[in-house]
Parts: structure tokens; C-alpha cells; sequence
């Protein structure tokens, strides 16, 4: 991370250095205007990670500057949010005089919501024992008087918890409050307002779809939640179990009633629609009773398979979010064989960095 570059006053200038690139990079297909949704300047990561550094009686956090290479402290955090801003020196004052509870102590993780809940996880490299389960219990106490947090220690093959092991997250979009389930060490979009313009930009892109969608890669249901009133079923699939417990939650909370979650990775939900193999998981489940005319996909940075690539061009629409252009471009080598591109959007979701989230959505030509 090149933390020189996190100045506020240039980060209208590096913006447009995105879209500039992003459209350049795309030339080569029929795009029509890139819609740019820009982000925060400042406290617009939810979550972050930071190395302890220890020196005698002092300790801080410290991230490694990749332009400088070299470790740079970090009392506070420009890109981190109010939240975690705000909690970072309380608990680091609260860990230098305890020796118990800072003695091996690498990294301190947090997870912030836009709704005030925070949770913390301390990383040791050493087991955890009664004496300081007893001295984290009484630290969770402390913050408690100042935030509503929650702690996890976890070690070498240790995870103690107090009291929970994740927040919600409540957003609102379109004028209209959505809760989040977001567990310890499962993905979730970092720029939480950044989350709710792509929201927006997938309930608008799809607002005239008939029918019922099909979501690859739906992670906690952060889309698919959404995405539910513009259909009338949903089904979605996503292989981490952490994620589909979280996507479970998430339906009953947000009382959604036309969303099924599936646990199977998208390369095996491919074999089953080409009915290739069948699967346990999907017993009691007719997938031929559902009148998909619209696919989501999310994909990891390796974007999607030649298989999954075949099976997405099969619906009349796609909406595709993509987190690295290099395997987008590729992938849309071929899904523009048989749709044309209506809709293309930037997501700044990581300002200061190279980093470029997209957003396409593709017609049936």
C-alpha cells in the first residue's frame, strides 16, 4: 500500500485517472458511457488489518508502505472508518499496561459497520489460556461503556469469542433500510457506501426484468437480497459456508420470501443446469420449475470458466461485477459473441490504489 498517495485533495484527479484507464482498456468492444460512482475521500473502509508492532513499553499498529518498503506506523488511518478511527488509540491504550493480553500479540483486525457496530479480533502467537480469557473478557467490559463491539482471540487452532463472531450492517438503499449479517473472516464489500451505489446500479439495471433470476457467487446474499424485488424468485448459489449461513440470516431478517441459497460452487451449479452430474444438494429442488431470464455473477479476481462463460450466455441478461478488467476482458470476448454491452459502470470502491471494480450489463443481441 502506498500510503503517500492518500491525499483527499487529489482524489478527484485520480478518479478520472480510472475512468480514463478503465474506458481505454475496453476500446476494443461497443461500450457505451461509463457511469462512474465515486467514493469518500476519507473513513470509507469498513474493515482493516494492521500489524502490532512492540517496542519496550511502547506497541502501535503499523502497515507495510510497498513505495517506501518499509513498515509505517499507524496511529490512525485515513482510509479506515470513523469507527475504526475512533477505536484504534482506546484499545491500544488499553493493551500497552497489560501484559497479559499484549505479550505475542502480531495483528489486530477490525470490522466496522455504516451502523455503528464494530468487532475486533486479536491475533496471537501463542495459545490462549484461562488468565487471558479472563483479561479479554474484562477488556470487552471497558470498550463496551464506549462502543458496541464485539472480540475474538484467535490463535493456533484457537478462536475465543466475546460475545459475538460478526455484526450487521444495516444500509440504506433507495430510501430503504436493508440488514447484513457480515461474520469474522468472510468476504464483504470493504467501502460501505461504495456497496449501496452498486446496489443501486443493480436494482436500476434490471428494474424491467421479467421472470427469475440466478446468482453465481452470492457470498452473504449482499446482491441477492437486494436484487429480490425486481423478480419473482430468486435463486442463488455460493460455496463458503460461513457466507451461506450468513446469506440464511439475511433472508429472515430482511422478511424476503422469494429467495432460495444454495450451497455449491458455480462450476458444480454449471454440471447440474447441463445436467452433467447430479447432486444431493439440490434434491427436493426443481430447477426446471425456475423461468431464469437474467444471471448475476460476482466472480473471484480469476473471473469465470469456460463452462460458467457457456452457461451464462444462455440467458437473455447478465450482470456481471468484476473486481480485476483483465479476466472481464476476457470473459466478455466471449459473452459479446451473443450480447452487446447497455450498461458499464466504474465502482471506486478502493481509492488511492490501481484497483478498478466494474459493473456491466449485457442484452441478448
Amino acid at each position: 500500500m502506498n500510503l503517500a498517495a492518500m491525499d483527499p485533495t487529489t482524489y478527484d484527479a485520480q478518479l478520472e485517472e480510472k475512468r480514463i484507464k478503465l474506458e481505454q482498456i475496453f476500446t476494443d468492444f461497443d461500450t457505451p458511457r461509463l457511469e462512474t460512482f465515486g467514493s469518500e475521500t476519507a473513513n470509507y473502509r469498513m474493515r482493516c488489518e494492521f500489524r502490532i508492532w512492540h517496542d519496550g513499553d511502547d506497541m502501535y499498529y503499523y502497515m507495510f508502505d510497498k513505495a517506501l518498503d518499509s513498515k509505517v506506523r499507524c496511529d490512525q488511518f485515513l482510509p479506515a472508518s470513523s469507527l475504526i478511527n475512533e477505536m484504534m488509540p482506546a484499545l491500544i491504550e488499553e493493551l500497552k499496561p497489560n501484559t497479559i493480553l499484549r505479550h505475542r500479540l502480531f495483528q489486530i483486525d477490525f470490522l466496522s459497520t455504516l451502523s455503528g457496530e464494530i468487532l475486533v479480533s486479536l491475533l496471537y502467537h501463542k495459545q490462549l489460556d484461562q488468565e487471558w480469557e479472563a483479561e479479554a473478557k474484562s477488556l470487552k467490559d471497558r470498550l463496551a461503556s464506549k462502543f458496541k463491539v464485539n472480540l475474538i482471540g484467535r490463535a493456533r487452532k484457537q478462536k475465543l469469542i466475546f460475545d459475538k463472531d460478526f455484526v450487521v450492517e444495516t444500509l440504506s438503499v433507495n430510501g430503504e433500510q436493508l440488514h447484513y449479517h457480515q461474520i469474522e473472516n468472510s468476504f464483504t464489500q470493504p467501502n460501505g457506501k461504495v456497496s449501496v451505489k452498486m446496489l443501486e446500479w443493480a436494482i436500476d439495471v434490471t428494474k424491467n426484468s421479467t421472470g427469475d433470476l440466478l446468482e453465481l457467487y452470492c457470498g452473504n446474499g449482499n446482491f441477492s437480497i437486494a436484487l429480490a424485488q425486481n423478480f419473482d424468485r430468486v435463486l442463488a448459489t455460493e460455496l463458503a459456508k460461513p457466507s451461506v449461513q450468513s446469506a440464511q440470516y439475511n433472508i429472515e431478517i430482511n422478511n424476503i420470501d422469494n429467495l432460495q441459497i444454495i450451497r455449491m460452487s458455480a462450476e458444480d451449479f454449471t454440471d447440474a443446469m447441463a445436467k452433467k452430474r447430479s447432486f444431493r444438494r439440490l434434491e427436493g429442488i426443481d430447477l426446471d420449475s425456475y423461468n431464469c431470464n437474467t444471471i448475476f455473477v460476482d466472480p473471484p479476481r480469476a473471473g469465470l470458466d469456460s463452462n460458467t462463460v457457456k452457461l451464462v450466455q444462455g440467458y437473455e441478461r447478465i450482470v456481471y461485477i468484476s473486481c480485476n478488467p483483465n479476466t472481464l476482458i476476457e470473459n466478455l470476448t466471449e459473452l459479446t459473441k451473443t450480447h452487446k454491452i447497455t450498461r458499464f459502470a466504474l465502482f471506486d470502491q478502493f481509492p488511492y490504489t490501481d484497483h478498478m471494480e466494474s459493473g456491466v450489463f449485457l442484452e441478448k443481441k
